[in-house]
């Protein structure tokens, strides 16, 4: 095992070299282009195609044993391929023009009409008396154990010519995914550009036969390009890491097939690429789940610490306290701290908030509570008073007169330009206040001239007065 793997990593052996050669272009050409067909929400056509492929491959096959004896030649059966796939891209189009049946019901046709005619075929092709149709079904799984050099020249000339279209029409492929209409509107042909896209769908779906088969080649489209799609928003850079996951996923799913000679090599670079999908899913830089997860606790915390300023500030507005039921007494969890006063003359000093009545305030949880005031006291936004109560220090007044301020002026908002009552606006101001940014506070102060001096009035008090003014 040593050995081989020794072998495997530096290419030693020749058959070695030109099948990880030939698999890593087809992974890369197969990623790239992947990316605008997934870009264009035509992921599910790829499959429809790869299984067209079936009935040219084994016509051509016939045709040519039947004149010449032969028909196993590679560039024959990839022609009739190639033909057959854009006879079922045109049928597909045809049934979405004339009929009412929906995309995919116009792919699942094709699909399965194109595959079944295709088997038949291939049982009439192993019944001539002429040529030697064994191998054929090789298309249908994959052959790329025992690829050739010719067989692997050929995928790369191809994969890079797919390349070089995808490079050369980056712009109006851009244009075409992302805004069709708009493009067709400013006079680019629109429908020129989509056969031009579907041309090298089909190509790198028929250099892919030999490769990975018919029935995995819709992977190799469609997986790349949706991993890369958690690394980045930059279209440039997902056609960049579509490419390098495409490669990956062949050059590495050939060499592990080529150290254990009974692992079909189709299904190991397909379940490869599966594997690194898995690996962005979960660590990709943007939308990796991770990420999200870190992105979503951060907002949990963020939102329960403005939300303890808040029920701290609105409490000691007014003198609000005093109302508050008895409580089961709160485990007092940090020691007495002194809030450092500021210059601020209606700054509320030692006056502290009983954490009683700021359990009453958010129908809090304990263990919550505890949660918020722990990152607070640690941010020095509150300062624990004796007797299980706590006060605003001055960067914690501060911060706490700015998230109820941009409360406030959302309720405004919503009470006077969302029809929303004032009764029922606290729930709708919650969902939003946290994720106001400076741009839309300035918007929400033009729209509201009349009351965004200081901090406005709590909706509920104006609806206690007879409503917003």
């Amino acid at each position: 095992m040593g050995d081989s793997l020794t072998r495997l990593l530096f290419l030693s052996d020749y058959n070695t070299r030109v099948v990880v050669a030939g698999t890593l272009l087809f992974g890369a050409g197969a990623g790239l282009v992947g990316t605008f067909l997934l870009l264009r929400r035509r992921a599910l056509l790829t499959d429809a195609l790869a299984h067209a492929t079936l009935p040219g491959i084994v016509l051509a096959f016939m045709l040519f044993a039947a004149l010449e004896g032969g028909g196993k030649r590679l560039p024959i059966l990839l022609v009739g391929a190639a033909l057959s796939a854009l006879v079922g891209m045109l049928a597909v189009v045809l049934i979405r023009r004339f009929s009412r049946l929906a995309d995919d019901a116009a792919l699942g046709i094709v699909l399965s009409v194109f595959f079944g005619l295709g088997m038949a075929l291939l049982g009439m092709a192993t019944r001539m008396e002429t040529g030697h149709a064994a191998g054929l079904s090789s298309f249908i799984y994959g052959k790329t154990a025992s690829m050739l050099l010719f067989d692997a020249v050929l995928i790369g000339v191809v994969a890079l010519a797919v390349v070089l279209g995808c490079l050369l029409l980056y712009k109006e492929f851009t244009l075409l995914c992302f805004d069709s209409d708009y493009a067709a509107a400013q006079g680019w042909p629109v429908l020129l550009l989509d056969i031009l896209l579907m041309f090298l769908v089909v190509t790198v779906t028929v250099i892919g036969l030999s490769a990975v088969g018919l029935i995995l080649v819709v992977a190799m489209l469609v997986i790349p390009p949706s991993a890369a799609r958690f690394w980045t928003h930059r279209l440039s850079r997902t056609l960049m890491i579509s490419a390098a996951v495409g490669a990956l996923s062949g050059g590495l799913g050939a060499g592990a097939s080529a150290l254990a000679q009974d692992l079909p090599a189709g299904a190991i670079i397909v379940l490869v690429a599966a594997a690194l999908f898995g690996f962005s899913l979960l660590f990709g830089t943007e939308r990796g789940l991770v990420k999200r997860a870190r992105e979503a606790a951060r907002l949990r915390r963020r939102i329960e610490e403005q939300h303890l300023l808040r029920a701290v500030y609105e409490l000691l507005e007014g003198g609000k306290l005093g109302s508050a039921p008895n409580f089961p007494d709160y485990p007092l969890m940090f020691p007495p701290s002194t809030p450092k006063l500021g210059a601020d003359p209606n700054f509320p000093g030692q006056e502290g908030v009983p954490i009683s009545a700021l359990l009453e305030a958010r129908s809090w949880h304990p263990r919550q509570l505890r949660r918020a005031m722990r990152r607070a006291t640690g941010r020095g936004l509150i300062a624990v008073l004796p007797g299980d109560a706590c006060t605003l220090t001055t960067e914690g007044w501060n911060e706490a007169r700015r998230v109820v301020r941009n409360h406030r002026l959302w309720e405004l908002f919503l009470i006077t330009h969302a029809d929303i009552a004032p009764a029922q606006v606290d729930r709708d101001a919650d969902r939003i206040e946290h994720v106001l940014d400076p741009d839309m506070i300035r918007k929400l102060e033009a729209l509201l001239p009349a009351q965004t001096a200081g901090i406005p009035a709590s909706a509920h008090e104006l609806a206690g007065r007879g409503g917003a003014s």
